[in-house]
């Protein structure tokens, strides 16, 4: 005898490549933070590590919205927290690939100390920072690189600081991959962002990202004028020297592409808890837990 049975539901395939999601990004027309992500979009396609693989972690600013448009896993939190978080995701597991988003303000102002400590410990994870020398969400203020003499909200007569100069601040704080772009070239873009997830250690890609609403003088223009790739300028990556020099070069000429680049063991490869694989695949618990509460009795 025939039997009929209900259809069942099929259940929807993951996707193969991280692409962007349903949520449509809520930035101006024209803001250079759609060139970034198109960046790390490709780079990922380019690397085709699947999105289930892929943990994007940001903080606050319009940057930092990000990981809602791209398909992959995403932590938005608090403002300039980005990296200790992602660094305890990257310890809990190392399998993901980890890629921290934000903005000049949230990583160089109230995150650089947790900017320069992750440097040094060589967590391998990528730092993209899109860096529009103003504070965007606010609607103007001066951020830790706006340019002396800035006119803006919270600096009528001009800035009366220094910059902060992100690419010398890596080199000095033991960033292994240390590379600038700009986000009116999404191709050159891709290939730093790729370069940087593909390393293993801290990288940094440092991208001139134009705020067009509230920073009318660093303009893509204003970029397109003075910005010149490093590759074609016959500059060492592997000299830490030259990237230095290179790094203090800002005015009629600005270098992008990679400043630097070496090889030195990752915090994951020296942390002896880490050797033993991802946290989330180790047994739960405290080996010798008697004598380890004994000490606080």
């Amino acid at each position: 005898m025939a039997t009929s049975s209900a259809p069942t539901a099929r259940t929807p395939s993951l996707p193969v490549l991280v692409s962007k999601s349903e949520i449509k990004p809520t930035w101006c027309p024209g803001c250079g933070d759609f060139g970034v992500i198109a960046g790390i979009e490709l780079a990922l396609k380019r690397l085709k590590i699947p999105p289930h693989n892929v943990a994007i972690v940001s903080g606050i600013g319009c940057s930092s919205n990000l990981p809602h448009f791209l398909n992959a896993y995403g932590f938005h939190g608090i403002h300039g927290r980005t990296l200790p978080v992602a660094e305890g995701i990257r310890w809990a597991n190392h399998d993901l690939t980890v890629i921290v988003t934000g903005g000049d303000g949230d990583g160089f102002g109230i995150g650089a100390g947790h900017f320069v400590h992750a440097m040094r410990r060589n967590v391998n994870l990528t730092y993209v920072t899109m860096d529009n020398e103003i504070y965007g969400l606010t609607t103007g203020q001066a951020s830790p690189t706006s340019m002396m003499g800035q006119r803006t909200k919270s600096t009528p007569t001009g800035v009366i600081e220094h910059p902060i100069n992100p690419i010398a601040l890596a080199l000095a704080s033991g960033a292994t991959y240390v590379a600038r772009g700009f986000s009116g070239d999404v191709k050159h873009l891709t290939d730093l962002v790729a370069g940087g997830v593909q390393h293993a250690g801290f990288a940094l890609v440092d991208v001139f990202s134009p705020c067009v609403t509230y920073n009318k003088l660093n303009t893509f223009d204003w970029f397109r004028q003075r910005v010149y790739k490093l590759e074609s300028a016959g500059h060492d990556p592997s000299s830490l020297e030259q990237a230095f020099v290179r790094s203090q070069e800002w005015g009629e000429k600005i270098p992008i592409g990679l400043f630097y680049k070496t090889d030195r063991p990752t915090y994951e490869s020296l942390e002896e808890v880490l050797q033993a694989g991802p946290l989330v695949k180790q047994t739960a618990g405290l080996k010798g837990k008697e004598s380890v509460l004994d000490e606080f009795l």
